[in-house]
């Protein structure tokens, strides 16, 4: 019995060590930070036009791609391209257009459009507290609501016109996993067109700047998945 005793302690202790060494491989991959995020965003657009003047009215399916790039555990720059539906008409707003601007008649234009908002922007993201899957000397935090502030380029296949933009939103984003991310976010992107909607000054009023102007409101789910590692001897923040 004394003599198997050396032998089952070897086994027992043989193992643990390996349990240990698989516990400890797992806490550095964790560790790994990472330079990307790349995926999808899905959800609804909400566009402020001639047709539609409230904040979440005349609602359209609206999704994307999305490639953050990390800065840091504070700041990211994130580009996405999304598409949105949009559809409507002038027969709810509370505004009476006439059927021809030029003119003061009483007769009522009758509008409707269908078709589809491209958008492609780059905004700065800041996050109220370090993101990181496990918090670490640096007290990363799975769950961080951030801001974000950026230039884009709209095109509208309705109008036939393109503009530029400057989207403007909140968020949350939640580290699933170690590369893996869940986000909610609202944006306004202000353009400087009135043609997102083909209808353009139907009261025969134009104005410079954002004024006057058709806005889009997105409202996404992200799910990115984090890729390029930095190398860990040596990008240390």
């Amino acid at each position: 019995m004394r003599a198997n005793l050396p032998d089952f302690l070897t086994r027992r202790l043989a193992v643990l060590a390996l349990m240990v060494a698989v516990c400890c491989g797992a806490t550095a991959q964790d560790d790994v930070e990472y330079r990307m995020e790349i995926g999808g965003a899905l959800g609804v657009n909400s566009a402020l036009t001639d047709m539609n003047s409230k904040l979440f009215g005349s609602m359209g399916v609206a999704g994307g791609g999305v490639l953050r790039f990390l800065l840091n555990p504070r700041m990211a720059i994130k580009t996405t391209l999304t598409y949105s539906k949009v559809s409507g008409d002038v027969t709810g707003v509370d505004n009476f257009y006439p059927a021809d601007a030029s003119t003061s008649g009483t007769e009522k234009l009758a509008y409707s459009a269908s078709g589809g908002l491209y958008d492609l922007s780059a905004v700065y993201e800041i996050n109220f507290l370090p993101y990181g899957y496990t918090q670490g000397y640096q007290g990363f935090h799975r769950l961080v609501p951030y801001l974000q502030l950026g230039l884009g380029v709209i095109y509208s296949d309705i109008g036939k016109s393109a503009a530029f933009s400057i989207p403007l939103g909140f968020g949350v984003k939640y580290k699933v996993g170690p590369r893996l991310n869940l986000g909610l976010e609202w944006s306004m992107h202000f353009t400087t067109s009135d043609k997102l909607d083909g209808l353009e000054a139907p009261l025969g009023i134009t104005s410079a700047g954002f004024k006057n102007k058709d806005h889009l409101g997105l409202t996404l789910v992200t799910l990115t998945y984090d890729i390029s590692p930095k190398c860990p001897n040596c990008n240390k923040d």
